[in-house]
C-alpha cells in the first residue's frame, strides 16, 4: 500500500485542516493561527525534507550529515521552548547522551542496517523523542521552580545547598516528562498503532516485520529519554540549563 501525492492526498489534508480550524475556534483554544501556520510549515518542510533524503540517503556520509542537522534543530527547537537558549551547549550534551549510545546499539547490533534509508528515519525517531522529552521536563521543572520559590528559599534558610534545594522541588516532576512514552509503549497494539508499525505496513512490510520495527523503536526511545532526563535535571539542579528569570532568582 502506497500513499502518494495527488488529489485525493490533497483533499484529504484540506479537510483535515479546516476540521482542526473549525474545533479550535468551536473550543475556543484561540490556536487557529497557530495552527493554520504548523500545518503549512508541516507541508513546506516535509517537501524540503523529502527532496533532501533523496538527493542523501545513498551515502552514508551525507546521511550522517543530515541526522546532524536534525539533532541541531531539535536542541535549538527545544532550548526555546523551555525559554534557555543560553543553555543550548547543556541541552545539547543531555539530548546526545541519550541519542549517540541508543542509535550506536542499534547499529552495532546489526538490528538496523547501516544505510541511508534505514539511518536516518531511525535516528529522527529517536531524535525527536529526545526533544520532545527535553521540553516536558524543562517546563515542568521551570514552572515547578517559579510556583514554589518560597520553598525553595526555605530550604536554603535550612542549611540545604543551592542543587539540594532545587531537587526537593524537581524530582517529583522529572518523571512527569517521560510518562507520556511509558504509556504509549504500555498501550502499543492495544489503543494504538505507533507510526514505525503503520510505516512498515505500507511501505508493504508484514504484520510482523512491523511489530518488530515497532517494539525496537519504543525501546530506543525509552533508552533515550530516560539517559536525557536524568542529566538534564542534573544539569538543571548545577543551574546549567535555566531560563534567564531563574538563573537569576535561584541564588545559592
Amino acid at each position: 500500500m502506497n500513499v502518494s501525492p495527488g488529489w485525493p492526498v490533497a483533499a484529504a489534508l484540506a479537510v483535515l485542516l479546516l476540521v482542526a480550524l473549525v474545533a479550535d475556534r468551536l473550543g475556543r483554544l484561540g490556536l487557529e493561527r497557530q495552527t493554520a501556520l504548523a500545518g503549512a510549515r508541516a507541508v513546506v518542510q516535509l517537501s524540503l525534507v523529502a527532496l533532501v533524503i533523496t538527493a542523501v540517503v545513498g551515502s552514508i556520509w551525507l546521511s550522517l550529515l543530515a541526522v546532524v542537522g536534525m539533532f541541531a534543530t531539535a536542541v535549538v527547537t527545544t532550548s526555546k521552548r523551555v525559554d534557555a537558549l543560553p543553555s543550548w551547549p547543556w541541552a545539547a550534551a543531555a539530548m546526545a547522551c541519550g541519542v549517540v549510545p541508543v542509535v550506536g546499539i542499534v547499529l552495532a547490533t546489526g538490528a538496523v542496517p547501516l544505510t541511508g534509508v534505514a539511518i536516518i528515519p531511525v535516528a529522527g525517531i529517536v531524535i525527536g523523542n529526545t526533544m520532545t522529552v527535553h521540553t516536558l521536563v524543562g517546563r515542568r521543572t521551570f514552572a515547578a521552580l517559579r510556583e514554589e520559590h518560597g520553598q525553595y528559599e526555605a530550604a536554603l534558610s535550612l542549611g540545604l545547598t543551592s542543587s539540594q534545594a532545587i531537587d526537593e522541588i524537581i524530582t517529583r516532576r522529572v518523571p512527569e516528562g517521560i510518562v507520556p512514552s511509558l504509556d504509549q509503549v504500555r498501550t502499543a497494539g492495544v489503543v494504538t498503532l505507533p507510526g514505525a508499525f503503520i510505516g512498515v505496513m505500507l511501505g508493504g512490510g508484514s504484520a510482523v516485520q512491523a511489530a518488530t520495527a515497532q517494539v525496537l523503536v519504543l525501546f530506543a526511545i525509552m533508552a533515550t529519554q530516560s539517559i536525557t532526563a536524568g542529566l538534564q535535571a542534573r544539569l538543571i539542579r548545577g543551574r546549567r540549563i535555566l531560563p534567564a528569570d531563574l538563573r537569576h532568582s535561584l541564588i545559592s
